[in-house]
């Protein structure tokens, strides 16, 4: 885990590029230049090495084992637990449930918690800016309930309509569901300032928080959400692993979502007791590696420095929206006052999957579509967008021999 040294106003990052063995390879004959990282993220060789090791030393199931390696494995695992707690900042490792990502995070929380306690009539709140995990888990819920999905629109500038949320938080008004920062347009949203609106309300709060872990510091008691889903391949770990924060007194009153082994205390034919915190919500074998590299990636980014890589990457985002307006017909999608190092945008007369085609024959790996916002992505009138995303390996260098590639693109296109 490298240090990172400065160069003149900004970071240089060849020392951080260096932990990434990804970003060596070429594509096309031409070296990678990965802007797709609000996909998924490349992974370290911290991450990489810590499940490495894992498979080769001390591959064993968790919690059930009296032979050595089970109880390394166990260590490792709730090593990770701990760690993770840590990171996010929530109160103990009862609350910090391994899911397989953010959209199971999601999902559980919308029929363990809320299906229970929803009845016709009640309100469910999220935004037009909602990744499609948190729209449809909360669609089921009003449909098997009878509640009500009520959505908070969207400025032109990709901000939330802030002046429209009071009067969203009604009586009717249970749980309110939103996106920390957004996928497609880089929105920071005031979560601490809507938590609190909430919370004076007695509505339950969960954050999406997919997005903000690889960008921002996340501390949940700070912020007063009461639930908080993670993703772990966004922030510089492994796929199919996440977490669930939830308030401890909440967690403990939900009945289980998933049946199996691990989250039960005894079995019989005639009853079924269940387990504490957090092994209720854990049936079956965990992704064990899973769980141990984004522990490993948590305390890479710990290493590396949240404030810095956030420093360093707002100082991507600001040179390239400037330079990305110098590309003509190009136009960015969402300019909210408050963003990531994520940037949509169109360019006159130019589908988005032709753009994305052309610029990958040139290395540069960028998404295009819908980004899996379909209805925010139709509230600008759009069909798709091209999309660069940012991670804390890419460097102004990059962005600068992706402007040209862009006008080629267009010359050819238009």
């Amino acid at each position: 885990m490298s240090a990172i040294p400065r160069s003149d106003s900004h970071f240089d990052v060849s020392a951080w590029r260096a932990d990434f063995p990804a970003l060596r390879r070429t594509v096309h004959g031409k070296p990678l230049v990965y802007f797709d990282s609000a996909a998924t993220a490349q992974r370290p060789l911290a991450v990489l090495t810590a499940m490495d090791q894992f498979y080769r030393q001390y591959n064993a199931n968790v919690h059930r084992g009296v032979h050595t390696l089970s109880g390394e494995a166990t260590d490792l695992f709730e090593q990770a637990r701990t760690r993770l707690t840590r990171h996010i900042n929530a109160d103990s490792e009862r609350e910090v449930i391994f899911t397989r990502g953010s959209t199971e995070s999601i999902n559980l929380v919308a029929q363990a918690y809320a299906r229970p306690k929803l009845q016709p009539g009640d309100q469910v709140l999220i935004s037009t800016m909602e990744h499609h995990s948190n729209i449809v888990p909360w669609q089921m819920v009003c449909e098997q309930t009878g509640a009500e999905l009520k959505i908070i629109p969207v400025l032109e500038n990709g901000e939330l309509d802030m002046q429209a949320v009071p009067q969203l938080l009604t009586e009717r008004t249970k749980i309110l569901a939103l996106v920390h920062v957004s996928n497609a347009v880089g929105t920071i949203n005031p979560v601490r300032q809507i938590c609190r609106m909430a919370r004076e309300r007695n509505i339950t709060t969960l954050l999406d928080g997919a997005q903000a872990m690889p960008h921002l510091a996340v501390d949940v008691q700070a912020i007063g959400c009461d639930f908080y889903s993670v993703s772990g391949h966004k922030m510089y770990g492994p796929t199919g692993i996440g977490l669930l924060y939830g308030r401890e007194a909440l967690l403990d009153a939900m009945p289980p979502w998933h049946g199996g082994g691990e989250m039960i205390r005894t079995v019989t034919f005639e009853k079924t007791t269940y387990n504490d915190l957090p092994a209720k919500f854990e049936a079956g074998t965990p992704n064990i590696a899973g769980a141990i590299g984004l522990g490993a990636a948590a305390a890479y980014l710990q290493s590396l420095g949240l404030e810095a890589i956030a420093e360093h990457e707002q100082h991507l985002l600001e040179h390239a929206t400037s330079q990305l307006k110098q590309v003509s017909g190009l136009r960015i999608v969402g300019e909210a006052r408050h963003k990531a190092s994520v940037i949509s945008f169109v360019i006159d007369g130019v589908h988005p999957h032709d753009l994305g085609t052309i610029v990958d024959h040139d290395g540069f790996a960028i998404r295009t579509g819908h980004h899996c916002t379909m209805p925010l992505i139709k509230r600008f009138g759009l069909p798709a967008t091209a999309r660069m995303s940012l991670g804390l390996y890419n460097s102004v260098a990059e962005i600068d021999a992706f402007i040209p590639v862009l006008k080629k693109a267009r010359a050819m296109l238009v």
